[in-house]
């Protein structure tokens, strides 16, 4: 049953990363620079609404399924959960940061696109881990 609501988890954090790689970053590039910072702000409280939740779930249940079955898959997606918490807080937060800042606005989200091809990389591949690991 564990592994069900680890997939459930893990495609709710690979779906929403897509669609921010794709879609949601990429469109801030197309704001005026007052009107990304009005809306920056209200984005990222939203959507840390959503992300947090996923995010500390995620690592719940790959920390139980580490502590009840330890093996080489649990302490893989392990150490890719580890990778995206870091990739999160050291590179992608202070991008955003920026942006609310008015820093070097347009080039802070380009660097915040490419960054984030790491992330949606990761979670991409934690997804097939769990759903590996749910039908074998």
């Amino acid at each position: 049953m564990i592994e069900l609501f680890r997939v459930i988890v893990d495609f709710g954090l690979v779906v929403l990363i897509w669609m921010v790689q794709l879609i949601v970053y990429p469109s801030f590039l197309f704001y005026q620079q007052t009107d990304l910072a009005k809306w920056h702000s209200i984005y990222t409280g939203k959507i840390t609404l959503i992300v947090a939740p996923l995010m500390f779930a995620q690592t719940g249940l790959i920390a139980y399924q580490n502590w009840s079955n330890f093996s080489l898959f649990s302490l893989s997606s392990a150490l890719l959960c580890a990778a995206l918490w870091l990739l999160t807080f050291f590179e992608a937060v202070p991008l955003h940061q920026k942006i609310d800042q008015a820093v070097d606005v347009e080039e802070t989200c380009k660097k915040l696109v490419h960054i984030n091809k790491k992330r949606t990389a990761l979670w991409t591949i934690l997804f097939l881990f769990s759903l590996i690991d749910f039908f074998y």
